[in-house]
């Protein structure tokens, strides 16, 4: 990895290209982020930065994370990440990380946290195919069905998709392009949709695949 940055998701909208092909686009505020740590091999067994963003009331902040802005002498931060980075040469504590550290076409990967959708049922958690609403089917067309044998195993083998708690988790989505970086407001067009709601935090480092 050779740089991340940590953001807010603004919205989806639209942008077109040199030869007037609509790109749909997500909206990034990146940044400004600081570097509040450098963990080196030598002290901590690998290379990365942690940083922060979001300003946050000094009166909120724990004791032990109060301890730890106050020992690199930065301004508490909402969130923190820690990104690997090959070459921690280039980043020193209290440093600013901006927008421009991506440009157009670069590739991604996006982290974030997707929008809870509650408890759903199977069709929707899992894309089952409900049973036929004809004579004889009953009041269970969107139902599961069987889960297993009664007789043996006797019981239910781990991993049966099932209804359940929808979304709200980590995902992350990979090979994403950027389409344009405004480097003066801290804004980054990504092509595509990025996981979670308006307002949630996202992470945006250089795609493994790249």
């Amino acid at each position: 990895m050779q740089k991340g940055i940590i953001g807010k998701k603004i919205g989806m909208t639209q942008i077109f290209d040199e030869a007037g092909k609509v790109i749909p686009v997500t909206v990034v505020q990146a940044g400004p982020c600081i570097v509040s740590q450098k963990k080196t091999v030598e002290n901590d067994g690998y290379a990365a930065i942690q940083i922060g963003y979001g300003d946050m009331k000094p009166q909120k902040v724990t004791k032990p994370m109060k301890g730890h802005f106050d020992k690199a002498d930065v301004a508490p931060k909402k969130t923190l990440r820690e990104f690997r980075i090959e070459n921690t040469d280039a980043y020193n504590v209290g440093d600013l990380v901006k927008a421009d550290v991506f440009a157009q076409g670069d590739k991604i990967d996006v982290t974030a946290t997707s929008k809870g959708k509650g408890y759903a049922g199977v069709i929707k958690r899992w894309n089952f195919q409900r049973l036929k609403e004809s004579h004889g089917t009953g009041p269970c067309a969107r139902k599961g069905g069987s889960f297993g044998c009664c007789s043996s195993p006797s019981r239910v083998f781990p991993g049966v998709k099932k209804a359940g708690h929808l979304g709200a988790e980590k995902v992350t989505v990979q090979n994403l392009t950027v389409a344009k970086v405004d480097a003066e407001n801290n804004l980054i067009a990504i092509k595509g949709a990025v996981p979670g709601p308006n307002g949630g935090i996202v992470v945006i480092h250089d795609s493994v695949k790249a």
